[in-house]
């Protein structure tokens, strides 16, 4: 078995492939970004399609969780093309929000960038931004209110309409 010790943290290569298979390839096409080995897409209405890419790619580094597909992400960026189409503002922060990402990640910009290290460190530089705070809380909402992603964390939902959680193994959590 061979080691890689480059920024990989001791990973085997069989485990570094293994990882990386996680995020799939998002392709950009005239007007929307599709994944075609996951089937599905993501159209844009009022971002450009590049843009919209990039946010997939930064949500995932800002909440990465290697066990969901790249199309909850795509799911939870979506709201960031909606309000841009109401709002010029908000089109604008956003835009100029990626290419200020894409410029400091230097060629190939952000989505370039090969190591998630690299990436969180421009994150990190930019974390007080408005564009950065204004993506980082709509995805803490957009992101972990999809339904379909409750069971991969183990959330049983609200429990309120089932008669609350006592009664109904509060404590079988097996990861706390």
């Amino acid at each position: 078995m061979v080691t890689i010790l480059d920024k990989t943290g001791g990973m085997s290569r069989r485990q570094l492939l293994k990882t990386g298979a996680a995020s799939a390839v998002l392709m950009v096409t005239g007007t929307a970004v599709i994944c075609p080995d996951q089937a599905w897409g993501l159209e844009a209405t009022a971002l450009k399609p590049d843009t919209l890419a990039t946010l997939i790619k930064m949500a995932r580094d800002i909440y990465p969780h290697d066990q969901l597909a790249d199309r909850f992400y795509a799911a939870a960026v979506k709201g960031q093309d909606t309000m841009a189409a109401k709002d010029e503002k908000h089109k604008a922060l956003i835009e100029e929000g990626i290419a200020d990402l894409d410029s400091r990640a230097g060629a190939g910009g952000y989505r370039g960038l090969g190591w998630e290290d690299d990436r969180v460190a421009i994150l990190r530089d930019i974390e007080t931004t408005p564009f950065f705070q204004a993506v980082r809380g709509d995805l803490v909402v957009s992101l972990y209110n999809q339904k379909e992603i409750w069971p991969i964390f183990g959330y049983e939902g609200e429990s309120y309409s089932k008669g609350g959680y006592i009664e109904r193994g509060f404590d079988d959590i097996t990861w706390l």
